[in-house]
């Protein structure tokens, strides 16, 4: 055998199997979580492994009885939803904008508008607080939730829709200026149609972005617009961390998330290789 051919026949199992571990690496601490769900709080904090213990529903049931599961469920999908499809009605004409009627600034402002992603959140946690709260008097709301989010996901949902946008013909947008076609219309339908699996793509992101964001919705809720994030946090006292149930919330938080990537792992993969650097 050449050494070409043994090259060839090390490569084709080393790349799986580094793929194959990656991926049970990666998915080892949700399986755990869901492992130690079934436990209870006394038992997950014991050092047997696996089936040393009486598996129950309890934390599960207690979830959904006494911690108003739903009501936080509910709030996620309410802020999720709605910032996903406000970032999408800014961002779409925003990234049209630039992707067919650049300026002389149009590649700075795409970078300073990528900039405002490493501005810690911290360092404007207390004027956002104080703001809200004394002022605005939106703390705690549906509509505070809403608008940090469609911020936070903005800027990179407008890179995404630009780099798809991009790869559109200009022939085809001037074709429709030359029949009279509004700008309007040319979103609509002209732009949206061939940029749809781009649209779909990013509209994902943005939905798990929003969903799986907790740095804000813990800090800017107490109890009406708090999400699953919020009920997570909860699950902790000044003598520790409640592991069983904890595990129990954060299953049923990152589940719904879970199958919802695991069936649309095609767009996933899409919106997360294609919108690279060229």
């Amino acid at each position: 055998m050449s050494a070409l051919e043994k090259k060839s026949s090390f490569g084709r199992v080393f790349w799986p199997v580094l793929a194959w571990t990656a991926g049970l690496m990666f998915f080892f601490p949700i399986f755990w979580i869901g492992f130690t769900s079934f436990k209870t709080d006394a038992d997950a904090v014991k050092p047997e492994f696996l089936f040393a213990f009486t598996p129950t529903l309890e934390n599960y049931v207690n979830m959904t009885a006494n911690y108003d599961y739903w009501r936080f469920a509910r709030n996620s999908v309410i802020t999720s939803v709605f910032a996903t499809a406000f970032t999408l009605f800014v961002g779409v004409p925003a990234a049209y904008a630039m992707a067919f009627n650049p300026g002389r600034h149009t590649k700075d402002i795409l970078v300073w508008m990528l900039s405002t992603k490493m501005l810690p959140a911290a360092a404007v946690l207390y004027p956002m607080t104080f703001l809200t709260k004394n002022f605005l008097g939106i703390f705690d709301t549906h509509f505070l939730v809403i608008i940090v989010l469609s911020l936070i996901n903005l800027p990179i949902v407008i890179w995404m829709l630009f780099t798809y946008f991009k790869e559109i013909p200009k022939e085809i947008i001037e074709a429709g200026k030359m029949d009279g076609v509004s700008v309007w219309g040319e979103i609509k339908d002209i732009v949206l149609p061939l940029a749809w699996g781009g649209l779909a793509s990013t509209a994902l992101l943005c939905f798990i972005s929003c969903w799986n964001e907790a740095y804000w919705t813990v800090r800017l809720t107490t109890t009406e617009a708090a999400t699953l994030s919020k009920l997570i946090e909860g699950n902790r006292a000044p003598e520790g961390l409640f592991f069983g149930r904890l595990s129990a919330v954060s299953t049923a938080a990152v589940g719904p998330i879970v199958v919802l990537g695991w069936f649309c792992q095609k767009q996933l993969v899409r919106g997360l290789t294609f919108g690279a650097v060229k």
